[in-house]
């Protein structure tokens, strides 16, 4: 049995509010109330008047009477209370007819009394309607405190709460979503596609297990904006395991994605500064590798070419080989000759890398000159005319006289115009033609910057030789270090011991370069802020090095 008397304290700090037409049965209720400690703060004969002394008086609980005067009746008022003002509402009631339980029902009652009324019937049903009204209020500043969205549907799928975090980022107020359709005030789509997703709330219910939601996911507001978020729904069982609604938990994913986007950023350029200094690691050892191997490369070189003429030298000297050593005196001439020629092309190529070294680590000084390309780059032709002759090519050089001259650096120009004619005079067959044109191209005026610097025009040096094509697909390779375009596609085998040196000689007149030159050629024309580019098609082949008339500071 309840102990009523125990109670009486904690009764005295619950205010009633009783709703009830009939005067008699209110005085009746209220003495009854009083009896059980609790306190009466008014009564009200009809739905009008409930309302009003509700909001004015904020009681902490209503007995409400269902039949009343007036056009509305205790249910209708109940349910406006708990909508605007959220006092729980305890119907009290001689009307148990099936239409009035249904239509109190809808309204989520604390509770229901049938008259006329017992004592001990009214304080459990008082107390029982409080301890959940407790529970309830508590459950929902739970709610209302997360920081993440709540959105609760039932098994039709229409809203039945949302919290303030899910109002603010769905743009929906309670009042307004409640019972729409989850489709309305909450709509996903993919944030590539830009298409609908279906909402994971819709999963659960129909997996009844909890989803959660895929990366890059957008929740379209009220008024179209678009919110990244990240979620999970869950299914709502009842006290019975049946699944009545699920709730979906969500929160903006914008902070989180920048954030994680900037760390992102931070180790791709974490990454890039070990990146970075692991090439420059690679580098240094690079150029210490090619320091050293170049210096311990010519030392010899040049001991071995002073050998060889001091050989050459001796093998002057008179009756060092008789009469009958004639052929083989020959013979022995041809290879101090290649041994010469050989000798020289690997100090060339030791010479190559140690000034593409020096131009990579940028100690390389320009020393500047004007230079009048008329009178200059025929003299520069000159030493190949002979050998065009030589070879049946024919070598024409074309320059207007009106030229202004070209401020750079000349021996570097030199080394340019003399490696570009050399290997045009290499692969140029008889009867074919090398030409070397000059000609001004006048510098593009910036028209969107006025405050820009004046540029000035640009030198092309263009030489080209016919007879010969480079496949398409080596053109981009030509400019690589070591990487040589062969005469022929088939090499002819030879023994390096062949009586009849002829074999070896021509086998290595197919491989006199370096392999460096025209990779040289490219890091000297960039060192003097020009560009080269080669064409080749219509059995013509074009070198293009475009200079500045002027280099700039």
């Amino acid at each position: 049995m309840t102990n009523i008397s125990s109670n009486k304290d904690k009764s005295k700090r619950i205010q009633v509010l009783v709703v009830e037409d009939e005067f008699i049965l209110a005085i009746n209720l209220q003495e009854s109330l009083e009896s059980l400690g609790y306190t009466v703060l008014d009564i009200a004969d009809s739905a009008d008047a409930a309302i009003e002394k509700a909001t004015e008086l904020r009681p902490n609980l209503i007995l409400m009477d269902i039949r009343l005067r007036g056009e509305m009746d205790g249910i209708q008022a109940a349910e406006q209370i708990w909508n605007t003002l959220q006092i729980p509402v305890i119907y009290v009631t001689g009307h148990s007819d099936q239409s009035t339980v249904e239509r109190a029902t809808l309204t989520s009652p604390f509770g229901y009394i049938l008259k006329p009324i017992r004592e001990q019937e009214l304080y459990v049903a008082i107390q029982t309607a409080l301890n959940r009204y407790e529970r309830e209020q508590f459950l929902s500043t739970v709610l209302r405190g997360m920081g993440d969205g709540v959105i609760v549907v039932d098994t039709d799928l229409r809203v039945k709460y949302l919290n303030p975090v899910a109002e603010a980022l769905t743009g929906w107020r309670l009042d307004e979503a409640k019972d729409q359709m989850l489709s309305e005030v909450c709509q996903l789509i993919d944030e590539q596609t830009q298409l609908t997703v279906e909402n994971p709330i819709v999963l659960a219910l129909q997996t009844q297990t909890p989803i959660y939601l895929n990366n890059r996911i957008l929740l379209v507001a009220k008024n179209d904006t678009k919110i990244p978020i990240a979620d999970s729904a869950t299914p709502l069982r009842d006290n019975n395991g049946a699944v009545a609604g699920a709730v979906m938990v969500f929160r903006d994913d914008t902070q989180r994605r920048l954030a994680e986007e900037r760390n992102l950023a931070a180790e791709r350029a974490r990454q890039l500064e070990i990146q970075m200094a692991e090439l420059q690691r690679l580098n240094q050892l690079k150029e210490d590798f090619l320091a050293t191997t170049s210096h311990e490369m010519r030392t010899p070189l040049s001991h071995i070419k002073m050998a060889i003429s001091m050989l050459e030298n001796i093998l002057d000297q008179p009756n060092i080989l008789d009469s009958k050593g004639i052929a083989t005196s020959k013979s022995v001439t041809q290879y101090l000759n290649i041994l010469r020629d050989q000798c020289e092309r690997e100090l060339n190529l030791v010479d190559d890398l140690l000034e593409m070294r020096m131009i990579d680590a940028d100690i390389c000084p320009l020393e500047l000159t004007s230079i009048f390309l008329q009178s200059w780059l025929p003299h520069i032709a000159e030493t190949f005319q002979e050998l065009a002759q030589a070879q049946q090519q024919i070598l024409e050089i074309i320059i207007p006289q009106d030229l202004p001259p070209l401020v750079s650096d000349l021996t570097l120009l030199t080394r340019i115009v003399t490696e570009l004619l050399n290997n045009a005079c290499q692969y140029t067959p008889s009867g074919e033609r090398i030409k070397v044109n000059v000609q001004l191209v006048e510098a593009t005026t910036s028209l969107t910057n006025e405050n820009a610097k004046p540029e000035f025009p640009n030198v092309q040096i263009i030489i080209s030789n016919s007879g010969v094509e480079i496949p398409a697909t080596e053109t981009s390779l030509i400019f690589e270090p070591f990487y040589r375009i062969l005469k022929s596609k088939t090499k002819e085998k030879f023994n390096i011991f062949d009586s009849d040196s002829q074999i070896f000689q021509s086998t290595l007149k197919q491989n006199t370069g370096t392999g460096l030159g025209l990779a040289l050629v490219k890091k000297l024309v960039g060192h003097l802020q020009g560009t080269i580019e080669v064409t080749s098609n219509q059995n013509l082949t074009t070198f293009i090095v475009q200079l500045p008339l002027q280099l700039s500071a």
